[in-house]
Parts: structure tokens; sequence; C-alpha cells
């Protein structure tokens, strides 16, 4: 039987938005370790699906049932660390590739990237197609060129042979599938200047056809763009971050959210302004931050941040934090607490799951062992 706790957030109504409200169901409470969410149309029916990398399974939730379908077992010896699903060829189901051997110890040896070759009915265990890869392989995207095709991003946690962060630059790596997925996939340096690199987020800031992606790095968030072809880099912010997302208020003004440093203690956005991002803090409390979302929970208009942390290193209670701007300059916010020690967050995703037109919260967990929607119920 599904569970389902009601959180009625008991404070003044926001004076940008309604008051928040979301109801929670735990869909897995079976879960190895939640390492990687993506949510996507798995089946071609229109509706969103959730995709989770297990430790060592892949597996998939059928929106509306969440019934659970395994679609790989265990790929290599150690864990599963990322995954990314999105639909690359148009036929309205989702194509999935599979970080794994996951052992940020070894920067020589580690890591593994898979393409998963769907079934026919994708049904049963896809046929894995390993590609070539950089040590500690941790965090991929679907992000789509400039000829509307979708080239595999890849980002390491380390360079080659780092030791403490320190070395060479990690590589990333932007994989161009052939024909017929099976073949070479040959690959594109994107850059190998940033250290000790926990995420990465696709974006299209500029409405063209390719996108781009932010960079949290011990360097800062980077963004990072073509131009004439070429992947070129541009520094947002200096500060250590280990997570990173984009949004927008209701006038359009970007902003950038951040947790500081990696598996870190401090929320942060940055706002643009014609003088560069200005940093305004959210809340320095956080014990082992690692997650983070961007969307219009309340229908404002306007993007709010949700950031969860696991509680894992340093110890301590894990939670989620909803964070809502309180002015048009979104310089001051509010803090409403969502959960606390019934899920330690390894990853958040937001995303519409009922077609109400507002947007759930998902969260993966760790040492929890579970799967969770946040049903936004807000009026």
């Amino acid at each position: 039987m599904k569970k389902f706790t009601f959180i009625t957030l008991g404070f003044a109504v926001s004076v940008i938005g309604a008051e928040p409200k979301f109801k929670q169901q735990d869909i897995d409470t079976k879960v190895g370790v939640g390492y990687g969410l993506q949510l996507a149309d798995m089946d071609g029916d229109k509706k969103t699906d959730i995709v989770l990398a297990d430790r060592n399974k892949i597996v998939w939730y059928r929106n509306p049932t969440w019934k659970k379908h395994q679609i790989s077992g265990h790929l290599t010896q150690r864990d599963h660390v990322c995954l990314t699903a999105r639909d690359i060829d148009g036929d309205g189901k989702a194509e999935i590739a599979v970080g794994a051997q996951w052992n940020p110890g070894d920067t020589e040896n580690s890591g593994a990237v898979f393409y998963l070759q769907p079934t026919k009915d994708r049904q049963g265990d896809w046929a894995p197609v390993k590609l070539k890869h950089e040590p500690t392989t941790h965090r991929m995207h679907w992000i789509r060129n400039a000829f509307g095709k979708f080239d595999l991003v890849v980002k390491p946690l380390y360079g080659r042979g780092n030791r403490g962060g320190k070395g060479a630059g990690m590589k990333v790596l932007a994989y161009h599938q052939p024909k017929n997925g099976k073949g070479e996939w040959k690959t594109t340096l994107v850059s190998d200047s940033l250290h000790d690199s926990h995420n990465f987020h696709p974006i299209n800031w500029d409405n063209d056809v390719e996108e781009e992606f932010l960079q949290a790095a011990f360097e800062g968030v980077w963004l990072f763009d073509r131009v004439k072809g070429k992947w070129k880099g541009k520094q947002i912010t200096k500060n250590w971050a280990g997570e990173v997302r984009d949004g927008k208020s209701p006038s359009g003004q970007r902003f950038v959210t951040a947790i500081e440093p990696k598996h870190g203690t401090t929320v942060v956005v940055y706002v643009q302004s014609e003088a560069g991002y200005r940093r305004v803090e959210l809340d320095a409390t956080f014990k082992d931050g690692h997650a983070l979302a961007c969307a219009d929970f309340l229908g404002t208009g306007g993007d709010q941040v949700v950031a969860g942390w696991r509680g894992m290193n340093p110890r301590g209670v894990p939670g989620v934090k909803l964070f809502v701007p309180q002015n048009k300059g979104y310089t001051k916010w509010k803090t409403y607490q969502l959960s606390g020690s019934e899920i330690a967050v390894e990853d958040i995703k937001a995303g519409d799951l009922n077609s109400d037109g507002k947007p759930e919260i998902i969260v993966a967990g760790r040492q929890t062992h579970n799967l969770k929607i946040f049903w936004n119920v807000t009026n």
C-alpha cells in the first residue's frame, strides 16, 4: 500500500505566491541507493515516468500506477552512479545512458559508460553498449547540438590521476551517436580545465537550437557554450560549488542557484544584474547538501528553489527545504521545511506528473532507501 503524508506549511502566505502545500507518497521503500533520477516518457503514452539509477539496477516507474520495471541489472562490479533519459530520436520514448563502476578513490581505472539499446517492446533487460570513458564517471546528460541531434555529454568527478582533487583537469566528453547506436561513438573534448566537479545542468539561455550547460566545480560555476562549433567556458561564480541549477523571475531576470561547497552547507542564488551576479545566501545549515531543483511550484510566473541534503558526512538529520523569493529582485527569500529524517536526499527532480500545471518534487534517498513524490497540492 502506498503511504501518503500531508504537509501543510503553517507560515504566513508569501508576498509572492500562495502558501506551499505538498502531499508525500512513498512509491518505493526498497531502493538500494537512489544515485540518479530522470523524468521522461518511457513508453510513449505521453505521461512523465520516473527513471532511477539504483546501485545495482536501472528501473523505471510507470505513471500513474508507479509499477516498477527493471531494464538492466548490475552492469559493473561496483555501483551504478548516474543516468540520463531523454527522447533523442523523436519517437516519443526516452533513450538511456548509464554511468557505472563508481569508485572515486581510483582516478586511473574506475568508471564506465553504457548506452542501453532498448528491446522492441521495451520490456526486460536492454542491451548495454559499452563506450570508452574517463575515470570516475559521475554525471551525464543528453544535450542538443546545433543540428538538432543529441550528444551524450559525460563528466567525471576528478581528472585522471588526481589526488585530493588536484592534478590534471577533468575531461568532459561529448559522445556522438552512430546511426544504429552500436557502432563507434566518436567523442569531442568539451573541456579539461576544471577540478573536483560534482554536477552539471543542461540549459538553453539564448533560445537557439543548441543547448548549453552550467557546471559546478572547485573553480566555481561555469557556463559552457559552443562558439563557431567549439565549446567555450565562461566563469559565472568563483566559490567552490557542488550542485547547480538555473531559474528566472517573473520579469525574466535570470538567477543561478548552487550548493557551496561540494557536499556543502550553504544554498545560494546568484541574481543577474548589470554589474554581474549578486550572491544571496539562502541557508547555511545543510549537512551534506546534495541536490537542487528549480521550478514554479507556486504559480507565480517565476521560479523557486528546492534543495536537499543527506546528513551522511557529516552526520545529521537529512531534509528538503523550499526557498521562496519575497521581492521582485529575488534578494529576499523565505524558507519552508518540507521533510526531515524520512528521506536522506541523494537526488531531486521537479516535474508535473499529473498534468495539472503544478510541478511535483521527486526525491531519491540514500541511507533511507526510498523514493518519494511530493505531490504539489498548493491552492
